[in-house]
Parts: C-alpha cells; sequence; structure tokens
C-alpha cells in the first residue's frame, strides 16, 4: 500500500492554480478586501469546513478502478477546467456582464462542488477499514461550500454597494 498515492494529489493543480494567480485577480478577491469584515460564523465555519475538506484526501487512495472512480474522475477533470475558466473570466474579462454578475462573480466560490465531487467519487474509501463513503466527502464538501459561498456574496454584496454609491452620489476612491 502506497500512502503517498492519495487524493490529496489532485489538490496539486488547484493549489498550484490558486498560487500562481490569485494576486491577478480583481482587487475584490485580494486578501484585502475578502478577508476583511466577515461574520464570525462564516469565516469559522468556512475554515472549519476547509479543514474537513482537505485532509480526508490524505487518507484516501487515488486509485481509478471501478466505474465511480473513473466518472469520479472525469468529473474531476471537467470540474477543474470550469474552475480554471471561472478564474479566467475574472482575470481578462474583469469589466463583462458575467465577470460583474453575481453570478459570475460566486462562479469561483461555488465551481470547487464539481472537482470536490470528483474527488469524492475517487476516494470512495480511506487506507484502513472504517465505515467512511463517499457520499460523507461530498456532503462535508457541500457544507464547505456553503460557507464559501456565503463568504463570496458577502464580498459581491460589499462591492455591489461601492458601485451603488459611486453611481448614485458620483463617489470616486
Amino acid at each position: 500500500m502506497n500512502c503517498l498515492l492519495n487524493c490529496m494529489l489532485l489538490f496539486l493543480p488547484i493549489t498550484a492554480w490558486n498560487l500562481i494567480f490569485t494576486s491577478k485577480l480583481p482587487l475584490a478577491y485580494s486578501a484585502e478586501i475578502f478577508g476583511k469584515d466577515t461574520a464570525s460564523f462564516i469565516a469559522y465555519g468556512e475554515n472549519f469546513f476547509r479543514l474537513l475538506v482537505f485532509l480526508p484526501p490524505i487518507l484516501m487512495p487515488l486509485r481509478i478502478e471501478t466505474q465511480t472512480q473513473k466518472i469520479g474522475l472525469r468529473i474531476y477533470m471537467a470540474g477543474t477546467a470550469i474552475y480554471f475558466l471561472s478564474w479566467l473570466a475574472q482575470i481578462y474579462f474583469p469589466k463583462s456582464a458575467w465577470s460583474l454578475s453575481s453570478f459570475g462573480f460566486l462562479a469561483p466560490a461555488y465551481t470547487p462542488l464539481i472537482w470536490l465531487i470528483g474527488i469524492g467519487l475517487i476516494g470512495s474509501a480511506l487506507y484502513f477499514s472504517s465505515p467512511f463513503r463517499s457520499w460523507m466527502y461530498i456532503a462535508i464538501s457541500i457544507i464547505f461550500i456553503g460557507f464559501h459561498l456565503s463568504h463570496t456574496w458577502t464580498i459581491n454584496l460589499r462591492k455591489l454597494q461601492l458601485a451603488s454609491s459611486e453611481i448614485i452620489y458620483g463617489v470616486i476612491s
């Protein structure tokens, strides 16, 4: 049993992408704005469930043997591509109707659910005997995305309020 060949490897492309491109995202996604004035319940919930999403893959063997795991790999690959595209839209077309819309602004927050579901289907068991099942990881991922979306929605509302005040009052920062 090779414990290094685990589902955490599936986070490497995502992590590399985030490290390379985070600084290229519009200002609203910056740490100064994104991490500011978030309700404690949302911040703690998001961080707690982020931990629960990131830790189990270390214990999940990376195997593509069953039909479910093969479907999981396809979902992971499609979800990763969609996630990357959601970032590219924000980076290269920040003033487009899509990027300025709530749905577009929130896309980098909700599209991870797709690749997380893929990871859940690939990592259908742990290295040791346990009652763990894919649906458990997927459920934790859904809860995490709920908190992450709540956080991003808060930033989106702040962005919309700022844009509205600039339009209505001619405020320029």
